[in-house]
């Protein structure tokens, strides 16, 4: 076990991951709700233009991207050890990245559809 890992989590450098996982899981969460509702709106969209898009399908994917993200900046700010908090807070940050960009390519392809 390295040094971080037996810290426990009253130091002042961890106070500011804490405060990052917060934002993260606070942003994801708003992001996971959006996506459930641009999922309901291209279904209502779909279905009154027969227009088919892979759109709903790429933002389902984001979705669980960003229920994913909170799961873990969730269980980082639960974390007692330094460590364990930073390298959950590192797969956090990356999973939201990875679910703003699919939302971006799920606009792409609305955009695309609609016109």
């Amino acid at each position: 076990m390295s040094n971080d890992d037996e810290k426990i989590r009253p130091d002042s450098s961890a106070s500011f991951e804490e405060d990052i996982c917060i934002h993260i899981f606070s942003a994801s969460a708003t992001l996971l709700g959006v996506c459930l509702t641009v999922i309901g709106i291209i279904r209502v969209v779909i279905t009154s233009t027969h227009v088919n898009t892979f759109a709903d399908d790429i933002v389902a994917c984001g979705a669980v991207i960003f229920m994913l993200c909170c799961f873990t900046s969730y269980w980082a700010i639960r974390a007692r050890s330094v460590g364990r908090m930073r390298r959950l807070e590192k797969i956090a940050d990356t999973l939201f990245l990875l679910g703003l960009c699919l939302l971006a390519v799920a606009c792409m392809f609305i955009t695309y559809a609609i016109v």
